[in-house]
């Protein structure tokens, strides 16, 4: 009997022993197979992509400096010094005077820029900004015949340009004149005192001489680029028969090349009237002063009779006194010296007539 029970505690033991081993053994495989299970493998950790969440972890590095707000420069504007060593700022604005009239030739002063519509070779402009009527400064250069062939007139012309210019002439306006005779000659420098420009005009004196009228004007021309104020108007005013037969320098295409760079409006008075059909010469003075006319936004005038003159000057200043400014940024911005064409339109007012310039040329690199 005791032999019995010690073989039966033995077996028990031996038994107990290999479920608890057993139980060992298990119990690293059943802890893995409560891990979640991978679906994918581990990637490489250079190939981890970059994860964006809502509340991200912060992270300590280096700031980065901070970033200047960017400042927008005007579109093609560069510095450059003149010869006095002063600083003028150029651009590739391209500024158009532009002069709207109703069918009676009176004067539209209520457009907003909307209502315009600039094109250059055919192609849509962006305008920039839109001067009210007559409020951009005027800078005008007066261009006295003084030749032998105008000296019956010269006193009345005087007094027409000297009315003229109490009747235009504003706050901030200037004023220059020139004589027209064997050479160009600049009579008054440039001036904003009204009572000087008037004397200046009354001063001049009649001559015997020949006509450089194209000289003149290439002068008057040089002479605006140099003085004007940005963002005035630039407006040559000639007293003549256009009648040249004394300029050396410059003909009618340089002329008119010169009053589209300078961005000028030229406007010219012809006190010959009506007998300017009695010879070719006069005809082809009034021509080649009606050609430079046209392609700045101005007009030729050859009024009838002398004692129009007075009303000829009012029509003038009425009219600078209604002028629209445009301006715009050519989209075509290549500085190759070409020329552009322009054109002004009101799409909406096909009624009204427009004058402006019809082009410009391009700033050369």
């Amino acid at each position: 009997m005791k032999v019995f029970r010690n073989q039966f505690l033995h077996q028990n033991l031996s038994l107990a022993l290999v479920m608890l081993l057993a139980l060992i053994l298990s119990f690293p495989v059943a802890a893995q197979s409560r891990r979640p299970r991978r679906t994918n493998p581990q990637p490489k950790p250079d190939s981890v992509p970059r994860v964006i969440t809502s509340t991200p972890v912060p992270v300590t590095r280096q700031a980065d400096p901070p970033q200047k707000p960017e400042v927008k420069k005007p579109e093609k504007q560069e510095e450059a010094a003149d010869e006095g060593g002063s600083l003028r700022i150029m651009s590739n604005l391209v500024a158009v005077p532009v002069s709207v009239t109703d069918g009676m030739g009176n004067p539209i002063r209520n457009l907003n820029p909307s209502d315009f519509q600039v094109e250059e070779e055919g192609q849509a402009q962006k305008i920039e900004f839109l001067g009210e009527p007559g409020k951009s400064p005027v800078d005008i250069a007066v261009l006295f015949d003084v030749s032998g062939s105008v000296h019956d007139k010269f006193q009345f012309e005087q007094q027409a340009v000297s009315r003229f210019l109490k009747t235009v002439f504003r706050q901030n306006d200037s004023a220059t004149i020139f004589a027209i005779g064997r050479y160009p000659k600049v009579s008054l420098e440039r001036t904003s005192n009204l009572e000087k420009a008037m004397a200046g005009a009354m001063a001049l004196a009649p001559t015997k001489e020949g006509t450089a009228l194209f000289d003149t004007v290439v002068k008057a021309t040089h002479y605006l680029r140099e003085t004007a104020s940005p963002g005035t108007r630039r407006v040559i005013i000639v007293i003549s028969d256009g009648e040249d037969n004394s300029s050396e320098g410059y003909n009618l295409p340089q002329a008119l090349r010169e009053l589209q760079q300078t961005d000028c409006l030229f406007y010219s008075i012809n006190p010959s009237g009506p007998s300017i059909r009695l010879n070719k010469i006069s005809q082809r003075g009034q021509s080649d002063m009606a050609s430079m006319a046209q392609i700045t936004g101005g007009y030729a005038f050859l009024p009838d009779k002398l004692e129009d003159l007075e009303s000829v000057f009012q029509q003038i200043a009425t009219e600078l006194q209604a002028q629209y400014l445009l301006g715009y940024y050519p989209a075509d911005d290549r500085t190759d010296g070409k020329f552009r064409r322009i054109a002004v339109k009101v799409p909406q007012r096909p009624e009204l007539r427009i004058r402006a310039r019809q082009g410009y040329y391009a700033p050369k690199a």
